[in-house]
């Protein structure tokens, strides 16, 4: 049984090609990659690429200016913070959300709008493995180009399981069977209908948006629509601790808004959703509204 793809890059002594990340006594980070030959520059001083080939994870390197590195091959969320950018990258702590919540699992059928620089697509590929399917969709050549790239050198070549089509979703999506669609751009709700065609019965649609204008029509986009459970909806903030003998606290910098996610099952066809009994606040709604906790909507039960 052959190992599953990329796995041989990330484990064992470092060879030509991979990757490497090496923190400085400050706790910098510098990414390159092993080259036989070449030499590795810091205005702290230089070391041979020779000297890391073959050496264990782990390593330590001592520039010419005698200043020391460790080397260690970057973890995923390492790889995606510092890969090359045609579009902003979707966050560690936004993917690990998305992997969780939208419940990605090996063999996954998975279509995804919004490549951008790929990093969700790895996070994804990663997850699903070899045996299932990521299907991913890019309106602009250029960020698919960037993304093809960026996926490549993490896996160390093409990935089996990833298709990418440049194009629209909604005008090219024709995939069935679907398990999971996740959906990174400006407006989801315009892809509502094919993916309702898509989705398997109990399949999950999950949504990445950046305000809260967009967020609240992909929500009430997806009630409207009538195939969908109820949506969850939330955003997740990460906060790193200074921890140095006695001296403990929250560090004064942390990972904040980068996005909202949502979430919602798809129903079996035919099924109505059952009828939300939650009442409104006074306000949330215009005029018009005649839904649950309305006047009219009162009235008529």
């Amino acid at each position: 049984m052959s190992e599953p793809t990329g796995a041989a890059r990330r484990r064992g002594p470092f060879q030509v090609g991979d990757q490497v990340q090496l923190t400085d006594p400050k706790g910098r980070h510098y990414t390159f990659t092993l080259e036989a030959g070449k030499q590795f520059h810091t205005h702290k001083g230089a070391f041979p690429h020779d000297e890391l080939i073959g050496a264990p994870e782990g390593s330590v390197v001592r520039t010419t200016g005698n200043v020391a590195y460790l080397a260690l091959r970057p973890l995923l969320p390492d790889y995606v913070l510092s890969m090359p950018r045609g579009a902003a990258v979707v966050y560690p702590k936004d993917a690990g959300q998305i992997l969780a919540m939208a419940d990605i699992f090996p063999g996954a059928r998975v279509v995804e709008a919004g490549v951008g620089s790929g990093s969700l697509s790895s996070f994804l590929l990663r997850a699903i493995g070899d045996q299932g399917m990521l299907h991913s969709y890019e309106r602009r050549a250029d960020f698919a180009e960037i993304a093809t790239q960026n996926v490549e050198r993490y896996f160390g070549g093409p990935h089996p399981a990833w298709q990418l089509t440049v194009g629209d979703l909604q005008d090219n999506l024709s995939d069935t069977d679907v398990d999971r669609v996740i959906l990174d751009m400006l407006a989801p709700w315009e892809c509502l209908e094919v993916v309702r065609k898509a989705l398997v019965p109990g399949g999950i649609l999950c949504c990445y948006v950046a305000t809260t204008t967009q967020l609240a029509r992909t929500v009430e986009s997806i009630r409207e629509i009538g195939c969908f459970a109820e949506p969850s909806a939330w955003e997740s903030m990460v906060r790193t601790w200074h921890v140095e003998g006695l001296a403990v606290r929250p560090d004064h910098r942390m990972i904040g808004h980068t996005g909202f996610l949502l979430t919602a099952r798809r129903l079996a066809d035919g099924v109505e959703p059952p009828l939300r009994r939650r009442r409104p606040a006074k306000g949330a709604y215009g005029d018009d509204y005649t839904g649950p906790g309305s006047a009219s909507g009162s009235a008529e039960r």
